[in-house]
């Protein structure tokens, strides 16, 4: 393997640490997503039950101990309760914004990522091919050695196939995480009129 990064030169240099990056954000998004990962529905109905007894502290427990973008918006509409429906209303839609980068994070970077990864490739392999032609250049008239230059062309040849293999998960992962953070977003939009309903009917 680092025979292969060797021969591809400095470009090879510059893709390895892409692939690292792309990588390391693939792992973290989706071990986020799993760990913010609950059952809305059942969320929802012990959180009901809870407040109908008027137990908010433990309402306030609940969501602290399960955090993801529904129980992060029920504990800020808990906090500001007191405040009425249309004050919990907009302190609910502005948790809910600010969820939205929590879940976009990194993605931008991965996006990037799987973009840039095979035009380096190509422009590695531009250099390399470059390099092979002046070499048949230089030995023209002399008598060309075809196994040097099959040798260069080969050698230039694995920076693309490198940019490739990087940016084939990276496209994969970022099309499924971007559309994984839509669903949640629409999700949310949907369930914020119901959680200050939910939120009202157990004010006292």
């Amino acid at each position: 393997m680092l025979e292969l990064i060797n021969k591809g030169g400095v470009i090879m240099y510059l893709i390895l640490p892409l692939s690292i990056v792309a990588f390391a954000i693939i792992i973290e998004r989706l071990l986020y997503f799993r760990k913010i990962k609950v059952d809305e529905d059942k969320m929802i109905n012990r959180l009901k039950a809870t407040m109908e007894k008027r137990h908010y502290d433990e309402a306030l427990a609940i969501c602290e101990s399960n955090p993801s973008p529904v129980t992060n918006l029920l504990k800020v509409g808990i906090e500001h309760k007191k405040y009425g429906p249309q004050i919990m209303k907009d302190a609910v839609t502005d948790a809910a914004a600010l969820e939205i980068p929590r879940l976009e994070r990194n993605l931008s970077t991965l996006g990037t990522i799987a973009n840039i990864a095979p035009l380096l490739g190509l422009l590695g392999t531009v250099i390399g091919n470059i390099g092979a032609f002046n070499i048949m250049h230089d030995m023209a008239g002399v008598g060309s050695d075809p196994a040097l230059l099959a040798g260069n062309i080969s050698v230039a040849l694995l920076t693309t196939a490198a940019g490739i293999i990087v940016a084939l998960p990276a496209v994969i992962f970022y099309n499924y995480l971007v559309a994984k953070v839509n669903h949640i977003v629409i999700r949310l939009e949907n369930r914020v009129n119901a959680m200050v309903l939910l939120l009202t009917e157990g004010k006292e």
